[in-house]
Protein backbone atom coordinates (compact mmCIF):
# COMPACT_ATOMS: atom_id res chain seq x y z
CA UNK A 1 0.00 0.00 0.00
CA UNK A 2 1.36 3.14 -0.74
CA UNK A 3 3.14 5.17 1.96
CA UNK A 4 2.22 8.99 0.69
CA UNK A 5 -1.75 7.60 0.59
CA UNK A 6 -1.35 5.71 4.29
CA UNK A 7 0.14 9.10 5.74
CA UNK A 8 -2.19 11.56 4.17
CA UNK A 9 -4.99 9.38 5.97
CA UNK A 10 -3.48 9.07 9.07
CA UNK A 11 -2.75 13.07 9.32
CA UNK A 12 -6.23 13.84 8.36
CA UNK A 13 -7.41 11.51 11.12
CA UNK A 14 -5.57 12.90 13.31
CA UNK A 15 -6.74 16.63 12.53
CA UNK A 16 -10.26 15.39 12.86
CA UNK A 17 -9.88 14.38 16.34
CA UNK A 18 -8.34 17.56 17.19
CA UNK A 19 -11.03 19.17 15.17
CA UNK A 20 -13.67 17.48 17.58
CA UNK A 21 -11.77 18.55 20.46
CA UNK A 22 -12.74 21.75 19.86
CA UNK A 23 -16.31 20.85 21.33
CA UNK A 24 -14.69 20.66 24.47
CA UNK A 25 -13.29 24.01 23.79
CA UNK A 26 -16.94 25.46 23.26
CA UNK A 27 -17.92 23.58 26.09
CA UNK A 28 -15.66 25.41 28.72
CA UNK A 29 -15.53 28.21 26.55
CA UNK A 30 -19.59 28.83 26.91
CA UNK A 31 -20.37 27.09 30.21
CA UNK A 32 -16.98 29.96 31.65
CA UNK A 33 -18.92 33.04 29.94
CA UNK A 34 -22.12 32.06 31.21
CA UNK A 35 -23.86 31.52 34.74
CA UNK A 36 -23.16 28.30 36.70
CA UNK A 37 -26.69 27.04 36.67
CA UNK A 38 -26.75 26.61 33.09
CA UNK A 39 -23.07 25.15 32.97
CA UNK A 40 -24.82 21.43 32.85
CA UNK A 41 -27.21 21.90 30.52
CA UNK A 42 -24.52 23.83 28.36
CA UNK A 43 -21.90 20.94 28.67
CA UNK A 44 -24.56 18.55 27.63
CA UNK A 45 -26.36 20.12 25.19
CA UNK A 46 -23.13 20.25 23.34
CA UNK A 47 -22.27 16.54 23.38
CA UNK A 48 -25.81 15.33 22.38
CA UNK A 49 -26.33 17.99 19.24
CA UNK A 50 -22.76 16.39 18.30
CA UNK A 51 -24.57 13.45 18.27
CA UNK A 52 -27.30 14.15 16.38
CA UNK A 53 -25.34 15.82 13.79
CA UNK A 54 -23.12 12.78 13.17
CA UNK A 55 -26.49 10.98 12.46
CA UNK A 56 -27.96 13.42 9.69
CA UNK A 57 -24.51 14.73 8.20
CA UNK A 58 -23.95 10.59 7.71
CA UNK A 59 -27.70 10.15 6.21
CA UNK A 60 -28.28 13.01 3.93
CA UNK A 61 -25.45 15.94 5.07
CA UNK A 62 -22.29 15.20 3.09
CA UNK A 63 -25.12 14.08 0.22
CA UNK A 64 -26.15 17.13 -0.16
CA UNK A 65 -22.65 18.77 0.25
CA UNK A 66 -20.14 16.17 -2.35
CA UNK A 67 -23.39 14.11 -3.90
CA UNK A 68 -23.32 14.76 -7.61
CA UNK A 69 -26.20 17.34 -8.74
CA UNK A 70 -25.99 21.52 -9.82
CA UNK A 71 -24.61 24.48 -8.75
CA UNK A 72 -27.27 24.66 -5.34
CA UNK A 73 -27.24 21.64 -4.00
CA UNK A 74 -25.86 17.80 -4.45
CA UNK A 75 -28.21 14.48 -4.51
CA UNK A 76 -26.29 11.39 -4.30
CA UNK A 77 -24.13 9.36 -1.32
CA UNK A 78 -26.95 9.34 0.61
CA UNK A 79 -26.14 7.34 4.18
CA UNK A 80 -22.66 6.82 3.47
CA UNK A 81 -20.93 3.83 3.33
CA UNK A 82 -17.83 4.29 1.21
CA UNK A 83 -15.68 1.39 2.54
CA UNK A 84 -12.94 2.13 0.15
CA UNK A 85 -9.32 2.27 1.54
CA UNK A 86 -6.93 2.64 -1.52
CA UNK A 87 -6.74 5.18 -3.93
CA UNK A 88 -5.87 8.54 -5.03
CA UNK A 89 -5.69 11.15 -2.45
CA UNK A 90 -8.09 10.00 0.96
CA UNK A 91 -10.29 7.28 1.80
CA UNK A 92 -13.87 7.85 1.41
CA UNK A 93 -14.52 7.20 5.19
CA UNK A 94 -11.53 9.78 6.04
CA UNK A 95 -12.82 12.44 4.02
CA UNK A 96 -16.21 11.60 5.56
CA UNK A 97 -15.00 12.05 9.34
CA UNK A 98 -13.25 15.37 8.50
CA UNK A 99 -16.37 17.10 6.83
CA UNK A 100 -18.66 15.46 10.31
CA UNK A 101 -16.41 17.63 12.24
CA UNK A 102 -16.36 20.78 10.60
CA UNK A 103 -20.41 20.48 10.12
CA UNK A 104 -20.89 19.75 14.50
CA UNK A 105 -18.33 22.87 14.46
CA UNK A 106 -20.93 25.33 12.19
CA UNK A 107 -23.74 23.49 14.24
CA UNK A 108 -22.25 24.33 17.74
CA UNK A 109 -21.61 27.98 16.86
CA UNK A 110 -25.12 28.71 15.97
CA UNK A 111 -26.21 27.26 19.46
CA UNK A 112 -24.91 30.23 21.03
CA UNK A 113 -27.71 32.42 20.37
CA UNK A 114 -29.79 30.17 22.43
CA UNK A 115 -27.35 30.33 25.42
CA UNK A 116 -29.59 30.34 29.04
CA UNK A 117 -33.01 31.02 27.72
CA UNK A 118 -34.32 28.31 24.83
CA UNK A 119 -36.04 25.11 25.44
CA UNK A 120 -33.66 21.81 24.87
CA UNK A 121 -36.11 20.58 22.43
CA UNK A 122 -35.55 23.64 20.18
CA UNK A 123 -31.84 22.46 20.28
CA UNK A 124 -32.79 19.13 19.12
CA UNK A 125 -34.89 19.66 16.46
CA UNK A 126 -32.67 22.93 14.82
CA UNK A 127 -30.28 20.63 14.60
CA UNK A 128 -31.37 18.61 12.70
CA UNK A 129 -32.77 21.22 10.33
CA UNK A 130 -29.71 23.35 10.37
CA UNK A 131 -28.21 20.27 9.59
CA UNK A 132 -30.49 19.33 6.42
CA UNK A 133 -31.50 22.55 4.93
CA UNK A 134 -28.66 25.14 5.81
CA UNK A 135 -24.84 24.06 6.53
CA UNK A 136 -24.82 21.80 3.52
CA UNK A 137 -26.27 24.05 0.98
CA UNK A 138 -23.12 26.51 2.25
CA UNK A 139 -20.72 23.87 2.14
CA UNK A 140 -21.98 22.75 -1.45
CA UNK A 141 -21.72 26.16 -3.29
CA UNK A 142 -18.36 26.76 -2.01
CA UNK A 143 -16.59 23.37 -1.40
CA UNK A 144 -18.86 21.02 -3.03
CA UNK A 145 -18.95 21.83 -7.00
CA UNK A 146 -21.22 24.51 -6.22
CA UNK A 147 -21.99 28.47 -8.18
CA UNK A 148 -19.16 29.99 -5.63
CA UNK A 149 -17.06 27.62 -6.20
CA UNK A 150 -17.19 27.83 -10.02
CA UNK A 151 -16.67 31.60 -9.64
CA UNK A 152 -13.06 31.23 -7.48
CA UNK A 153 -14.32 31.87 -3.76
CA UNK A 154 -11.34 31.61 -1.60
CA UNK A 155 -12.50 29.85 1.70
CA UNK A 156 -9.61 27.44 2.53
CA UNK A 157 -10.72 26.31 5.76
CA UNK A 158 -14.14 27.81 6.32
CA UNK A 159 -14.44 31.73 7.72
CA UNK A 160 -17.66 31.91 5.26
CA UNK A 161 -18.59 27.89 5.02
CA UNK A 162 -18.41 27.38 8.83
CA UNK A 163 -18.28 30.56 11.21
CA UNK A 164 -20.02 33.07 9.02
CA UNK A 165 -23.10 30.27 8.66
CA UNK A 166 -23.16 29.67 12.41
CA UNK A 167 -23.19 33.35 13.23
CA UNK A 168 -26.05 34.01 10.99
CA UNK A 169 -27.65 31.47 12.44
CA UNK A 170 -27.44 32.38 16.36
CA UNK A 171 -28.30 36.14 14.97
CA UNK A 172 -31.38 34.41 13.85
CA UNK A 173 -31.90 32.83 17.00
CA UNK A 174 -31.25 36.09 19.60
CA UNK A 175 -33.76 38.01 17.67
CA UNK A 176 -36.33 35.22 17.89
CA UNK A 177 -35.79 34.61 21.64
CA UNK A 178 -34.94 38.11 22.71
CA UNK A 179 -32.72 38.90 25.19
CA UNK A 180 -32.00 37.19 28.62
CA UNK A 181 -34.13 38.48 31.82
CA UNK A 182 -31.96 41.43 33.12
CA UNK A 183 -30.05 42.34 30.51
CA UNK A 184 -31.11 45.62 29.25
CA UNK A 185 -32.98 47.93 31.60
CA UNK A 186 -36.20 50.41 30.38
CA UNK A 187 -34.29 53.07 29.54
CA UNK A 188 -32.11 51.09 27.19
CA UNK A 189 -29.22 50.77 28.88
CA UNK A 190 -27.42 47.38 29.31
CA UNK A 191 -26.09 44.69 32.41
CA UNK A 192 -23.49 43.06 32.03
CA UNK A 193 -24.04 39.15 32.63
CA UNK A 194 -21.00 38.33 34.04
CA UNK A 195 -19.54 34.60 33.25
CA UNK A 196 -19.22 32.77 36.17
CA UNK A 197 -15.39 31.23 35.41
CA UNK A 198 -12.74 33.38 33.41
CA UNK A 199 -10.40 29.92 34.01
CA UNK A 200 -12.81 27.81 32.09
CA UNK A 201 -12.97 30.59 29.37
CA UNK A 202 -9.55 30.84 29.09
CA UNK A 203 -8.82 26.80 28.54
CA UNK A 204 -11.57 26.80 26.27
CA UNK A 205 -9.91 29.18 24.16
CA UNK A 206 -6.61 27.65 24.03
CA UNK A 207 -8.34 23.82 23.70
CA UNK A 208 -10.12 25.73 20.13
CA UNK A 209 -6.50 27.38 19.19
CA UNK A 210 -4.94 24.17 19.89
CA UNK A 211 -8.09 22.67 17.68
CA UNK A 212 -7.61 24.74 15.24
CA UNK A 213 -4.54 23.56 13.52
CA UNK A 214 -6.53 20.58 12.66
CA UNK A 215 -9.33 22.97 11.00
CA UNK A 216 -6.61 24.64 8.77
CA UNK A 217 -3.72 22.60 8.95
CA UNK A 218 -5.65 19.42 8.03
CA UNK A 219 -7.26 21.58 5.32
CA UNK A 220 -4.63 20.83 3.13
CA UNK A 221 -5.65 17.17 2.88
CA UNK A 222 -1.89 15.87 2.85
CA UNK A 223 1.33 15.74 3.99
CA UNK A 224 3.58 15.17 0.89
CA UNK A 225 4.91 18.43 0.53
CA UNK A 226 4.68 19.43 4.11
CA UNK A 227 2.19 22.51 3.15
CA UNK A 228 0.46 22.22 6.51
CA UNK A 229 3.30 23.98 8.02
CA UNK A 230 2.89 26.86 6.37
CA UNK A 231 -0.86 27.06 7.52
CA UNK A 232 -0.05 26.02 10.88
CA UNK A 233 2.39 29.22 10.82
CA UNK A 234 -0.14 31.57 9.64
CA UNK A 235 -2.69 30.39 11.80
CA UNK A 236 -0.91 30.99 15.04
CA UNK A 237 0.74 34.25 13.75
CA UNK A 238 -2.99 35.94 13.30
CA UNK A 239 -4.42 34.14 16.90
CA UNK A 240 -1.36 36.17 18.37
CA UNK A 241 -1.81 39.15 16.45
CA UNK A 242 -5.55 39.03 17.39
CA UNK A 243 -5.11 38.88 20.99
CA UNK A 244 -3.20 41.50 21.04
CA UNK A 245 -5.24 43.66 18.61
CA UNK A 246 -7.97 43.11 21.20
CA UNK A 247 -6.24 43.68 24.29
CA UNK A 248 -4.54 46.89 22.96
CA UNK A 249 -7.97 48.06 21.88
CA UNK A 250 -9.99 47.80 24.52
CA UNK A 251 -7.15 49.08 27.01
CA UNK A 252 -6.85 51.93 24.98
CA UNK A 253 -10.69 52.65 25.49
CA UNK A 254 -11.45 51.29 28.62
CA UNK A 255 -8.24 51.95 30.38
CA UNK A 256 -8.57 48.18 31.55
CA UNK A 257 -7.08 45.24 29.26
CA UNK A 258 -10.20 43.39 29.93
CA UNK A 259 -9.84 39.01 29.84
CA UNK A 260 -12.94 38.40 28.27
CA UNK A 261 -12.56 40.63 25.30
CA UNK A 262 -8.51 39.65 24.79
CA UNK A 263 -9.68 35.90 25.08
CA UNK A 264 -12.40 36.77 22.01
CA UNK A 265 -10.08 38.74 20.29
CA UNK A 266 -7.46 35.33 20.09
CA UNK A 267 -10.39 33.41 18.35
CA UNK A 268 -11.08 37.15 16.10
CA UNK A 269 -7.36 36.35 14.73
CA UNK A 270 -8.14 32.37 14.32
CA UNK A 271 -11.48 32.58 12.68
CA UNK A 272 -10.28 35.82 10.42
CA UNK A 273 -7.24 33.47 9.43
CA UNK A 274 -9.64 30.64 8.84
CA UNK A 275 -10.02 31.59 5.00
CA UNK A 276 -6.86 32.87 3.97
CA UNK A 277 -4.60 31.01 6.12
CA UNK A 278 -2.92 29.47 2.62
CA UNK A 279 -3.22 32.10 0.49
CA UNK A 280 -1.23 34.79 1.87
CA UNK A 281 2.29 35.62 3.57
CA UNK A 282 3.19 35.50 7.31
CA UNK A 283 3.12 39.03 7.72
CA UNK A 284 -0.35 39.47 5.91
CA UNK A 285 -1.49 36.91 8.71
CA UNK A 286 -0.56 39.54 11.35
CA UNK A 287 -2.05 42.03 10.29
CA UNK A 288 -5.26 40.00 9.39
CA UNK A 289 -5.33 39.19 12.71
CA UNK A 290 -4.62 42.10 14.36
CA UNK A 291 -7.66 43.68 12.43
CA UNK A 292 -9.65 40.75 13.12
CA UNK A 293 -8.96 41.53 16.98
CA UNK A 294 -9.99 45.15 16.83
CA UNK A 295 -12.90 44.56 14.80
CA UNK A 296 -14.12 42.48 17.62
CA UNK A 297 -13.96 44.76 20.32
CA UNK A 298 -16.40 47.76 18.42
CA UNK A 299 -18.93 44.63 17.24
CA UNK A 300 -19.17 43.52 20.40
CA UNK A 301 -20.23 47.04 21.81
CA UNK A 302 -22.13 47.57 18.33
CA UNK A 303 -24.08 44.65 19.20
CA UNK A 304 -24.87 44.95 22.98
CA UNK A 305 -25.67 48.55 22.04
CA UNK A 306 -28.64 47.36 19.99
CA UNK A 307 -29.82 45.20 22.06
CA UNK A 308 -28.94 42.26 20.81
CA UNK A 309 -27.99 39.63 23.74
CA UNK A 310 -25.40 37.30 22.46
CA UNK A 311 -23.66 35.71 25.62
CA UNK A 312 -20.45 34.15 23.89
CA UNK A 313 -19.70 36.71 21.27
CA UNK A 314 -20.95 34.28 18.39
CA UNK A 315 -21.91 37.09 16.42
CA UNK A 316 -19.15 39.10 16.58
CA UNK A 317 -16.25 36.58 16.71
CA UNK A 318 -17.70 34.35 14.15
CA UNK A 319 -20.00 36.53 11.52
CA UNK A 320 -18.41 39.89 11.66
CA UNK A 321 -14.65 38.65 11.63
CA UNK A 322 -15.92 35.90 9.30
CA UNK A 323 -16.70 38.61 7.05
CA UNK A 324 -13.42 40.30 7.25
CA UNK A 325 -11.03 37.00 7.20
CA UNK A 326 -13.11 35.94 3.58
CA UNK A 327 -12.79 40.19 2.41
CA UNK A 328 -8.78 39.48 3.12
CA UNK A 329 -8.11 37.33 0.71
CA UNK A 330 -9.35 39.68 -1.93
CA UNK A 331 -6.75 42.41 -0.67
CA UNK A 332 -3.93 40.06 0.52
CA UNK A 333 -3.68 36.77 -1.61
CA UNK A 334 -0.39 35.91 -3.60
CA UNK A 335 -0.46 35.10 -7.10
CA UNK A 336 2.09 32.01 -5.95
CA UNK A 337 -0.26 30.79 -3.61
CA UNK A 338 -4.08 31.75 -4.71
CA UNK A 339 -4.42 27.99 -6.34
CA UNK A 340 -7.90 29.08 -6.32
CA UNK A 341 -9.05 32.35 -7.91
CA UNK A 342 -7.16 35.23 -8.58
CA UNK A 343 -4.52 36.77 -6.23
CA UNK A 344 -5.90 40.07 -4.23
CA UNK A 345 -5.87 43.74 -4.81
CA UNK A 346 -2.23 44.48 -3.47
CA UNK A 347 -0.80 41.77 -5.50
CA UNK A 348 -1.73 42.64 -8.71
CA UNK A 349 -5.32 40.94 -8.91
CA UNK A 350 -7.42 44.22 -9.17
CA UNK A 351 -11.19 43.98 -7.57
CA UNK A 352 -12.12 40.99 -9.37
CA UNK A 353 -11.33 38.64 -6.06
CA UNK A 354 -12.47 41.22 -3.68
CA UNK A 355 -15.53 40.96 -5.66
CA UNK A 356 -16.31 37.31 -5.82
CA UNK A 357 -15.31 37.37 -2.59
CA UNK A 358 -17.82 40.19 -1.27
CA UNK A 359 -20.50 38.05 -3.57
CA UNK A 360 -19.80 34.90 -1.28
CA UNK A 361 -20.11 36.50 2.16
CA UNK A 362 -23.29 38.30 1.40
CA UNK A 363 -25.37 35.43 -0.77
CA UNK A 364 -24.10 32.91 1.96
CA UNK A 365 -24.74 35.46 5.09
CA UNK A 366 -28.20 36.28 3.91
CA UNK A 367 -28.74 32.30 3.17
CA UNK A 368 -28.08 31.06 6.72
CA UNK A 369 -30.09 33.74 7.88
CA UNK A 370 -33.62 33.57 6.32
CA UNK A 371 -33.44 29.96 5.89
CA UNK A 372 -32.75 29.55 9.74
CA UNK A 373 -34.75 32.58 10.87
CA UNK A 374 -37.91 31.16 8.50
CA UNK A 375 -37.34 27.51 10.69
CA UNK A 376 -36.74 29.01 14.10
CA UNK A 377 -40.24 31.42 13.27
CA UNK A 378 -42.07 28.54 12.29
CA UNK A 379 -40.73 26.10 15.72
CA UNK A 380 -41.64 29.27 17.74
CA UNK A 381 -45.55 29.16 16.68
CA UNK A 382 -45.73 25.50 16.33
CA UNK A 383 -44.16 24.50 19.98
CA UNK A 384 -45.93 27.46 21.42
CA UNK A 385 -41.99 29.07 22.03
CA UNK A 386 -38.40 28.24 21.96
CA UNK A 387 -37.91 30.41 24.76
CA UNK A 388 -38.43 28.39 28.63
CA UNK A 389 -40.66 30.48 30.87
CA UNK A 390 -39.19 33.33 32.69
CA UNK A 391 -39.85 30.86 36.02
CA UNK A 392 -37.36 27.91 34.24
CA UNK A 393 -34.66 30.99 33.38
CA UNK A 394 -34.56 32.21 36.73
CA UNK A 395 -34.02 29.16 38.07
CA UNK A 396 -31.51 27.92 35.22
CA UNK A 397 -31.85 25.24 32.53
CA UNK A 398 -29.40 22.61 34.38
CA UNK A 399 -32.41 21.77 37.13
CA UNK A 400 -35.79 22.72 34.63
CA UNK A 401 -34.60 20.64 31.46
CA UNK A 402 -32.53 18.34 33.26
CA UNK A 403 -33.39 18.10 36.69
CA UNK A 404 -30.25 18.39 38.37
CA UNK A 405 -27.24 20.80 38.70
CA UNK A 406 -24.30 20.73 36.90
CA UNK A 407 -22.63 21.79 40.12
CA UNK A 408 -24.46 19.87 42.34
CA UNK A 409 -22.45 20.38 45.84
CA UNK A 410 -22.21 24.44 45.33
CA UNK A 411 -26.25 24.82 44.26
CA UNK A 412 -28.97 23.86 46.40
CA UNK A 413 -32.26 22.80 44.92
CA UNK A 414 -35.37 25.08 45.94
CA UNK A 415 -37.34 23.49 48.46
CA UNK A 416 -40.68 21.79 47.60
CA UNK A 417 -43.84 21.96 50.10
CA UNK A 418 -44.63 18.77 51.71
CA UNK A 419 -47.88 17.68 52.57
CA UNK A 420 -48.86 18.12 56.60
Amino acid sequence: MDATFLMNNLWIVVCTVLVLLMQGGFILLEAGSTRMKNAGHIAGKTVFTVGIVSVVFWAVGYGLIYGEGNGFIGFSNFFFGDATTMGEGLAGSTDFMFQLAFAAIAMTIAFGGFAERAKLVAYVIFAVLFSVLVYPVIAHWIWGGGWLGAHGKQDFAGSTVVHLTGAMAALAATIILKPRIGKYNKDGSSNEIAGHNQVFTALGVLLLWIGWFGFNAGSTFGVADAFFGYVALNTQLAAGAGAIGAMLMVWAVTGKADVPTTLNGALAGLVAITASCAFVEPWAAVLIGLIGGGIVFFSMRFFDKRKIDDPIFALSVHGIVGVWGTLSNGLFATPELATVGRPGLFYGGGFEQLWVQTLGVVTSGLYAFIVSFIILKVMDKVMGGLRVSEEEEIMGLDLSEHGGYGYPENLTPPKTKTGA
